[in-house]
C-alpha cells in the first residue's frame, strides 16, 4: 500500500502550540490522485494578502474576558496581571464583574476593549504560534481600535498603548463633562443609514450643513468661533450605506429634519449608546493630550530612553484618518493625536486594501462582532470563501479560532511538492 509522507515543516502555526489543535486538515494535508503529497502554503509570496482589524468601543460587555481565562489560564493570567499593573488599578475585575454602567464609562471601556483584543491575539501568538508578521500584510483598527492595530503591527509595546488609550479616554470624558458644563444640552452620536446610491448626496449635504461657519479641524486648542453645542462633525464612514454624525443632539436633530426636507429622501437615524461625541469639535482637548504623550519617551521598562512609537513597526498600518498606511513616525504621532477629532474613515479604508490592495482574507480580533460584519459586507464575503479565494472571520470566543484557522489554511494555495512515497520503487 502506499502512503504518502506530507511535510507540514513549513507551516506558521506547527510547533509545541500544535497541541491545542485536533484537526488533521490542518497539519496532515493530504495526498493528491498522482500520489503527491500536497501542503498548504503561507509565506508572503504565495499567500493571499490578509489584514487584521480590531473594534472600537461600543463593543464591551461584562464577563469578555472570562472565557480566554477559563480555557487558556497559563496565558490569559499573566496578561490580565501586566494589564492591572500598567494601570494602576484592576480594570480587569471591572471587566469581568461590571456593573455595565461603570464598565460602560468611557475611561473604562476603551482600555478594557483595547485590552481583551490584544489578550485575544496573545492568545493566538502563543498558544497557537499565529506569526503576525508572517501572516499578515496590514492592520488597522476602527477608531479606538487603531492602538491595538498599532500594537498588532509592531508600532506600540501593550504597555504604551494602554497608558495612552487610558489618558485619551480620560480627556475625551473630560471633554465631554466641560461642554456640558459651559453649554448645557445632550451631547452624542447617531447613525444615519440609507440605500448606497443616496450616501454621497447626504455626506455632501451634511457637510454643506456643518460647513456654515466652517470648523477648522486644524485648531485643536482654541475655541472656534461657534461654540461646540452648535457643531456637527461626521464622525464615521463606516460603509457605502452608513455614517454617523456626533456632537449637540439637538444640533444633529436640525440637521437630519434638513435633510429629510431638502434632500428628498429619508435616511434613517439611530441613536447610538455613547457617552461622549467622539470626533466631533468638543474631543479637542483629547487632541492636545495626545499630541504630548505621543512626543514623548516610552514607559515600557528598558525602553525608557527610546522613543513611544516605532517606525517602520513588522507590519503596515492603515491610519483612521488617510485611508492609506502610515508613511512615517512623524505622520503616525501626527495623525493618531489628530484622529480624536477626525473622522474615521473606514469604508474607505476597506475600499483601499480590497480593490488597491487586493486584501483577500480579512481577520477580527476582538469583542464584538460589528467589525466583522461591516468588512464581510462591503467585500461580500463571509466565513471562508473558497471561490474569492478569501474570508472574513471574526474571533470573539475560543470556541471560533478552529474556524479561523481552518479557514486560513484552505484558502492558502495548494503547493504540490514531491514526497517520497513509502512502498513505491523508482
Amino acid at each position: 500500500m502506499n502512503r504518502a509522507v506530507v511535510s507540514v515543516s513549513s507551516s506558521p502555526l506547527r510547533g509545541a502550540c500544535r497541541r491545542r489543535l485536533r484537526s488533521p486538515l490542518l497539519w496532515s494535508g493530504y495526498t493528491n490522485s498522482k500520489g503527491v503529497g500536497v501542503r498548504y502554503a503561507s509565506n508572503r509570496a504565495t499567500r493571499p494578502k490578509t489584514a487584521l482589524f480590531f473594534p472600537g468601543q461600543g463593543v464591551q460587555k461584562v464577563g469578555m474576558i472570562d472565557p480566554w481565562l477559563e480555557a487558556f489560564p497559563r496565558t490569559a493570567a499573566p496578561i490580565i496581571e501586566e494589564i492591572d499593573s500598567v494601570l494602576g488599578y484592576s480594570l480587569t475585575r471591572i471587566i469581568r464583574e461590571g456593573p455595565n454602567s461603570l464598565l460602560s464609562a468611557t475611561p473604562h471601556a476603551q482600555p478594557a476593549i483595547m485590552a481583551t483584543s490584544i489578550l485575544i491575539l496573545r492568545i493566538l501568538e502563543q498558544e497557537f504560534c499565529f506569526n503576525v508578521a508572517e501572516r499578515i500584510d496590514f492592520t488597522l483598527g476602527h477608531s479606538l481600535g487603531e492602538f491595538a492595530a498599532l500594537v498588532a503591527g509592531g508600532h506600540l509595546l501593550f504597555e504604551d498603548a494602554l497608558c495612552l488609550v487610558r489618558s485619551r479616554a480620560e480627556t475625551m470624558a473630560a471633554a465631554t463633562a466641560a461642554a456640558r458644563d459651559r453649554y448645557g444640552g445632550e451631547y452624542g452620536m447617531v447613525a444615519l443609514l440609507t440605500e448606497p446610491e443616496y450616501l454621497p448626496g447626504l455626506v455632501g449635504a451634511v457637510e454643506k450643513f456643518v460647513a456654515a461657519p466652517s470648523v477648522d479641524k486644524s485648531d485643536s486648542g482654541a475655541d472656534s468661533d461657534v461654540p461646540p453645542i452648535q457643531q456637527v462633525l461626521i464622525a464615521n464612514h463606516n460603509s457605502s450605506n452608513q455614517i454617523v454624525l456626533s456632537g449637540s443632539i439637538d444640533r444633529i436633530k436640525t440637521l437630519v429634519a434638513h435633510v429629510r426636507q431638502f434632500l428628498g429622501h429619508d435616511p434613517r437615524a439611530v441613536r447610538l449608546n455613547s457617552d461622549s461625541p467622539f470626533h466631533s469639535p468638543i474631543m479637542r482637548p483629547a487632541v492636545v493630550t495626545m499630541q504630548g504623550l505621543l512626543a514623548g519617551k516610552s514607559r515600557a521598562p528598558g525602553r525608557q530612553d527610546e522613543d513611544m512609537v516605532k517606525f517602520p513597526g513588522r507590519v503596515r498600518c492603515v491610519s483612521n484618518v488617510t485611508a492609506r498606511p502610515f508613511g512615517s513616525g512623524e505622520e503616525l504621532k501626527d495623525l493618531l493625536a489628530r484622529s480624536c477629532l477626525e473622522t474615521v474613515r473606514w469604508w474607505d479604508s476597506i475600499r483601499y486594501l480590497d480593490q488597491q490592495e487586493k486584501v483577500r482574507r480579512w481577520i477580527g480580533i476582538g469583542p464584538g462582532k460589528v467589525g466583522r460584519n461591516l468588512v464581510g459586507k462591503e467585500v461580500g464575503m463571509r466565513g471562508t470563501d473558497a471561490v474569492k479565494g478569501g474570508g472574513v472571520w471574526a474571533v470573539t470566543d475560543p470556541s471560533e479560532i478552529h474556524e479561523l484557522l481552518r479557514g486560513l489554511e484552505e484558502t492558502d494555495p495548494l503547493l504540490e511538492e514531491e514526497e517520497r512515497i513509502i512502498g513505491d520503487e523508482p
